[in-house]
């Protein structure tokens, strides 16, 4: 399932040479149609912490030095909301998971705005639902959050990952987390194509913002439409169903007035700045805005056949169902 032979001669090629973010000499390549060439394979995962501690209020970069002393602090959002309710096995060892980017980032976290780096406060009665792999955490469906469940009397009380429906990095917006932090980028005239690894997830993005669905039209990403600002690729989506929280690394909110925002600009010949901002006035007091950088691979995507391979989640219900009948002494 994970795309081992693109990560690593995307690692080999971009090991020797650091990110240099927003070149402003840089010149991206034109497509046929004379748009910044965005297209390809690019991996956005990241070594930096999804939201800054605390205790380094408003300071926005390490030292190297510093970087290397505080590692503890970069941990992805699904590992670190894992691991925080750990009690049990886990997923998978430590061989499968990507923990940390191709490139290097000195940032003290992916949150930009707010200027503390973190996740603004919820607003008073907003919709909270938590997940996490090592336990259930009793709820009503349906389910919103990724990652693990509710309970196992059906595969409704399961993660939205797990049932297959959204990938647990997928988004939008995409974020990195544990594998897969994979993402193609098609272009034509007229559309622009955002194929996430995880899923197989793709959102065929027109670039003509005057059509935009009846707001009774909801989808599991949103609609997306697309326009370009130069040499910037900027994404505005919006119409998210109900039924996924607003950002991943939040149990707040159901997306239901979720608006996003996503900048694509390409700065080097191996590196795109993946830029969103979130504004759900249902679910945080302030918008959130963080900064990606995405590192070119030479590699192909793959089918995740995610359902062909769901074995999980039936062995998963069935071992509920034994444990049971057990309790019955049913044989």
């Amino acid at each position: 399932m994970k795309n081992l032979i693109s990560y690593v001669i995307g690692g080999i090629l971009s090991a020797s040479s650091p990110i240099l973010l927003s070149q402003s000499d840089y010149q991206a390549p034109r497509t046929e149609y004379g748009q910044p060439d965005l297209q390809g394979v690019w991996n956005f995962a990241s070594h930096t912490p999804v939201q800054r501690n605390e205790s380094l209020g408003n300071r926005e970069y390490f030292t190297p030095e510093e970087n290397e002393e505080n590692r503890d602090l970069s941990v992805s959002a699904f590992e670190a909301r894992a691991e925080s309710h750990f009690d049990g096995v886990g997923g998978y060892n430590s061989f499968w998971y990507e923990r940390a980017a191709i490139g290097y980032d000195l940032r003290t976290s992916l949150i930009t705005y707010p200027d503390n780096g973190r996740i603004p406060p919820s607003i008073e009665g907003a919709f909270m639902q938590r997940g996490g792999v090592s336990q259930d955490f009793p709820s009503q469906r349906p389910v919103r959050f990724v990652v693990g469940g509710i309970g196992k009397d059906g595969p409704e009380d399961r993660g939205l990952s797990e049932r297959c429906i959204a990938g647990f990095n997928a988004g939008p917006p995409f974020m990195p987390s544990s594998y897969n932090n994979n993402v193609q980028l098609i272009q034509h005239r007229d559309h622009v194509v955002i194929m996430t690894e995880m899923i197989h997830e793709a959102r065929l993005v027109p670039l003509d913002s005057d059509h935009e669905l009846n707001d009774d039209i909801r989808l599991w990403s949103g609609d997306s439409r697309g326009y370009w600002d130069g040499d910037t690729l900027i994404v505005e989506t919006k119409n998210f169903n109900s039924y996924t929280q607003p950002f991943i690394s939040s149990p707040y909110g159901n997306s239901y007035n979720k608006s996003l925002i996503e900048k694509f600009t390409r700065v080097s010949p191996d590196t795109v700045e993946y830029e969103f901002t979130i504004n759900d006035p249902s679910t945080f007091t302030d918008k959130i805005t963080a900064m990606i950088p995405m590192t070119k691979v030479d590699g192909l995507l793959y089918e995740y056949s995610c359902h062909e391979g769901n074995y999980g989640m039936g062995n998963m219900i069935r071992g509920a169902r034994r444990e049971e009948m057990d309790a019955l002494g049913i044989q």
